[in-house]
């Protein structure tokens, strides 16, 4: 039985751990908002941006155990690395500009008499991450996958 399920979790690593590190840190996003705010938001666990970036941590999680287990020289590994950085580089820049604009956007609806566009709801402005997020997200994930 336990061999079993060692088996399975050796098999399935490359989805397992990667899904378990992104629901870890959205995890902590929802207890640590429920704990600042006071409320109970489940929304948060699905929510993109705040600390830690948990997809600079799947991401990395996973480029580090195929860089293990296959070696850096390894095409699949260049594949992860690359698409590791696309991904981090899209939190703290794409992303996080369309975060501001959507803050400015919210901003200039509230305005009373400077528009007369009716909203349904706000804007998510929280959708990026800083250089920081990212940059923890990421070591948490080599971390996991030094670990695994």
């Amino acid at each position: 039985m336990i061999e079993g399920i060692i088996n399975f979790l050796q098999t399935y690593k490359y989805i397992i751990v990667p899904f378990t590190v992104w629901f870890g840190i959205q995890l902590f996003k929802l207890i640590y908002d429920l704990i600042s705010t006071k409320k109970f938001n489940f929304k948060r666990i699905l929510q993109a941006g705040g600390m830690p970036s948990s997809h600079s941590a799947v991401v990395v999680s996973l480029t580090t155990m195929i860089a293990k287990d296959l070696g850096i020289q390894s095409p699949i590994f260049g594949v992860s690395l690359i698409f590791s950085f696309v991904v981090m580089y899209d939190a703290a820049g794409v992303r996080r500009a369309a975060g501001k604009q959507a803050k400015l956007l919210n901003k200039i609806i509230e305005t009373p008499g400077l528009t007369g566009v009716q909203v349904q709801e706000k804007l998510v402005e929280v959708l990026g991450h800083t250089p920081v997020q990212v940059f923890v997200g990421a070591l948490i994930g080599l971390i996991v996958g030094l670990i695994i």
